[in-house]
């Protein structure tokens, strides 16, 4: 039987160096999709690195700045933050999307973006969020715009040795709001068939001076869209101007064909998602 270690390090550097010097080691920062491809032998680990006793991978801090995530806080302790949900309530919509509220417990932000699934829900709020992914590892620390965290399915930017420690997003200007909207198979509890994020900052006339959009689960990462963000600034988000925002979504999709739906399905879909969530958001920027 092979021996698989345990090991719940209470430093950054004592981490780093488990994961850089032990074979088939792996960070576990909630352990909720980990866990499930080690047990298919998807991922044939010898030691699991436990990162929830480690200060700088948790915790929600909101300042002047903005927020700063750990990479290992539970979903549960983000979606419970009244602040966070005020600020940013797109994000909190795609943090309480994640799993079941027994996965919340343990799943977390930082987890979701690592498994680098194109269909993760929190990616595209991270993105639209102006996200900055702070990573550490043997040479140092260096930081990863959202967009680029991600490399393909499965895949990201981390090299041996580097954690996500945390997640920063600015504090958003005035009368800036984001949503997150997806399609599911189910009522809950499914992975995206397509999923659409969008920001926006309207001026004191209701005119949108900055957005930003991105889709996930219609290709093989999550991406921004920067020609659906044009399309609505310098509007008032009018239909017309909603209406160029979803063909340009629909058009940067690059779907494939899987059980959970077409390619020419998803990428419809994704343009409708889009749109709406630019209204939601929209309505939201309004009220602040």
């Amino acid at each position: 039987m092979q021996e698989v270690r345990y090991s719940a390090p209470r430093t950054l550097d004592e981490a780093i160096r488990l994961i850089s010097v032990e074979p088939g080691a792996a960070p576990l920062a909630g352990g909720t999709d980990l866990l499930i491809q080690f047990r298919a032998g998807i991922k044939p680990l010898r030691s699991f690195v436990d990162l929830k006793r480690i200060p700088q991978l948790m915790g929600v801090t909101i300042d002047a700045q903005g927020l700063r995530l750990g990479a290992a806080t539970p979903a549960a302790e983000v979606t419970a933050n009244a602040e966070l949900q005020r600020l940013w309530p797109g994000l909190a919509e795609s943090v309480r999307l994640i799993g079941s509220t027994q996965i919340q417990g343990r799943g977390s932000v930082g987890g979701n973006l690592c498994n680098g699934s194109p269909a993760a829900d929190t990616t595209c709020s991270l993105i639209v969020n102006r996200a900055q992914c702070i990573v550490a590892g043997p040479a140092g620390e260096r930081r990863v715009a959202a967009e680029a965290f991600c490399t393909g399915p499965g895949q990201t930017v981390l090299a041996k040795g580097e954690l996500l420690v945390a997640i920063q997003i600015p504090r958003p200007a005035a009368r800036t709001a984001d949503a997150y909207l997806r399609l599911i198979p189910r009522t809950e509890m499914d992975i995206a068939v397509a999923g659409a994020a969008v920001s926006v900052t309207l001026d004191e006339d209701g005119v949108c001076r900055a957005a930003r959009v991105a889709v996930g689960a219609v290709a093989p990462t999550a991406l921004l869209v920067p020609e659906a963000a044009d399309a609505i600034i310098g509007t008032r988000l009018d239909d017309d101007a909603l209406g160029r925002l979803a063909a340009a979504a629909s058009r940067a999709a690059k779907p494939i064909d899987d059980k959970r739906g077409t390619a020419a399905y998803r990428r419809s879909v994704v343009g409708v998602l889009a749109r709406r969530a630019a209204a939601i958001a929209g309505t939201r920027a309004r009220g602040r």
